[in-house]
C-alpha cells in the first residue's frame, strides 16, 4: 500500500469518526429541537413531520430557562477570572522557583481531579452546611474556584516556565520597574496561557452538574441542572434538546476560538527565540 493510499484512507476514516461523533449528534439535537409540539416524531419516520421554533418559544416562556442561563454565563467568567488570579502564585512558583518537595506538590494539586463531582459536591456542601453558609450563589462560585483550581494552575506553571531568565535580567539590569518587567518580559508569553486557563475555567464552569445540583436545588438553577433534570425520569428529549444546544454551541464556539488563538500566539514570544 503506497503512502498516498494510506494517506487517503486515514483521511476517509478521520471524516467518518468526525461525521459519527459531531455531525450526527448536533444534527439531531437540532431536529429534534425543532419538534413542533402538536406533532411528535416517531417511528418510522426519518424526519420530523413538522419543523418550527415553536418548542424554543415555549422553553423561554414556561420554564426557568432564563434564570439558569443568567446563573451559568454570569457564574463562569467570574469563577474563571478568580480561578486564573488565585492560581498565578502557586503556577509562579511551580514554574520559575526549585524548592523542596516541588514534584510532590505539583502531583498533590493535582489530586482533586481525578475526585468523583458528587463526592466532591457532597463534602464540600456538608462543610458549607456546618459553616453556617447557605447563599447558593457566592457558595456554587467558592466551589468552581476551588474544583477548577488545579487546572489553571497547570496549565500557567507551563506559560511561566516558558519566560526567558535572561530576558527578565535584562530588563531588571537596563532599570526597568516591576510592571515593566512583567509587561515586556512576562506578559507576551503567558498571555496565551491566561487566555487558556479562563476559557478552560469558563467552560467547565457552564457544564458543571454535581456542585451546582447538590448545593443550588431546588432553588438556584442552571443550564446542566434543567437539563439532567429533562434527561431524567420525565424524560422529554426536544426539551433536552433545545437546553443541550444552548450549552453545547457557545462551547464549542469558545473551544474553537481558544485552539485558534493558540495557533496564532508568535512563536518568538512563546520560545522566547527570534
Amino acid at each position: 500500500m503506497s503512502a498516498k493510499i494510506l494517506q487517503r484512507l486515514l483521511v476517509a476514516v478521520l471524516v467518518a469518526v468526525m461525521l459519527v461523533w459531531l455531525i450526527v449528534p448536533f444534527a439531531m439535537a437540532i431536529l429534534w429541537s425543532m419538534v413542533d409540539p402538536s406533532t411528535a416524531w416517531t417511528y418510522p419516520d426519518l424526519l420530523p413531520p413538522k419543523l418550527s421554533f415553536e418548542r424554543w418559544w415555549i422553553m423561554w416562556q414556561t420554564t426557568s430557562l432564563p434564570t439558569a442561563i443568567l446563573n451559568s454565563y454570569s457564574l463562569a467568567p467570574i469563577a474563571a477570572l478568580l480561578t486564573a488570579l488565585l492560581a498565578a502564585p502557586t503556577a509562579f512558583a511551580f514554574g520559575r522557583l526549585d524548592f523542596p518537595g516541588k514534584g510532590l506538590a505539583q502531583i498533590l494539586i493535582l489530586v482533586p481531579l481525578v475526585m468523583p463531582g458528587f463526592v466532591v459536591a457532597i463534602f464540600f456542601a456538608s462543610i458549607l452546611l456546618q459553616m453556617g453558609f447557605f447563599a447558593r450563589y457566592p457558595a456554587i462560585l467558592f466551589g468552581h474556584v476551588i474544583l477548577y483550581l488545579p487546572y489553571a494552575v497547570r496549565i500557567l506553571s507551563v506559560s511561566f516556565g516558558q519566560v526567558r531568565t535572561d530576558v527578565v535580567n535584562a530588563a531588571r539590569d537596563l532599570g526597568a520597574s516591576p510592571w515593566q518587567v512583567f509587561r515586556v518580559a512576562y506578559l507576551p508569553v503567558l498571555r496565551p496561557g491566561i487566555f487558556a486557563a479562563f476559557l478552560v475555567v469558563f467552560i467547565l464552569s457552564l457544564e458543571e452538574f454535581a456542585l451546582a445540583f447538590v448545593v443550588g436545588s431546588p432553588d438556584f438553577t442552571t443550564i446542566p441542572t434543567i437539563l439532567y433534570s429533562y434527561l431524567g425520569y420525565n424524560f422529554i428529549r426536544p426539551n433536552a434538546a433545545v437546553v443541550a444546544l444552548i450549552l453545547v454551541v457557545p462551547n464549542v464556539l469558545l473551544m474553537l476560538g481558544l485552539e485558534r488563538l493558540l495557533q496564532s500566539a508568535n512563536p518568538a514570544s512563546v520560545s522566547g527565540k527570534g
